[in-house]
């Protein structure tokens, strides 16, 4: 019994994404180690060393290319250590996602533009709400277009009682078709 607990506390602490300070964030983000792990129809792509963390620790792939389809896994929007709980601290939050996502994007060969699906996992109550659910989803979707152009990609948005991180206010997944090699 003491192993899944093991296995728990590390995807607790691996997920607690915001939990780093934003400014540890960006500079994660900066260390790219773009690495491509051959699997079965396609390959794992890891875009950073944060990533890499979390594939060892917790065994998921960042994104998991099967032939020309790239799936993103579950990228969580929440507050930072040293962020507020207002909309500009929110948006800033989504921005970042968005990055970590382009990071992602970028050591696969894409970009926005190829992205066909957005699900996104949407907490409208609970301490770190920047604000009401119609106000939170356009603040997060102004943000969204700073990144994605039209054509717009689908795009289904859930609402959700919680997230994996407990400072969690949003979990963006995206599909995207990329070209074979």
């Amino acid at each position: 019994m003491i192993a899944p607990r093991l296995t728990l506390a590390a995807l607790l602490a691996l997920t607690a994404a915001p939990a780093f300070t934003s400014q540890a964030f960006a500079q994660d983000v900066a260390q790219d180690v773009a690495k491509r792990i051959p699997a079965p129809h396609g390959e794992v792509i890891i875009a950073n060393a944060r990533q890499q963390q979390s594939y060892d620790a917790i065994h998921y792939a960042p994104a998991r290319r099967a032939g020309d389809t790239l799936y993103i896994s579950g990228v969580i929007v929440g507050r930072a250590d040293d962020e507020g709980t207002d909309a500009e601290a929110f948006k800033a939050q989504v921005r970042r996602a968005f990055q970590a996502i382009e990071a992602t994007l970028k050591a696969s060969g894409a970009g926005f533009e190829d992205v066909v699906m957005i699900n996104s996992f949407h907490v409208w109550e609970g301490p770190d709400q920047p604000a009401p659910r119609r106000e939170q989803l356009a603040m997060f979707n102004a943000v969204k277009s700073e990144f994605m152009k039209a054509p717009h990609p689908a795009w289904t948005a859930v609402g959700t009682t919680g997230l994996l991180n407990p400072h969690g206010i949003v979990e963006v997944q995206m599909i995207a078709k990329v070209p074979g090699k």
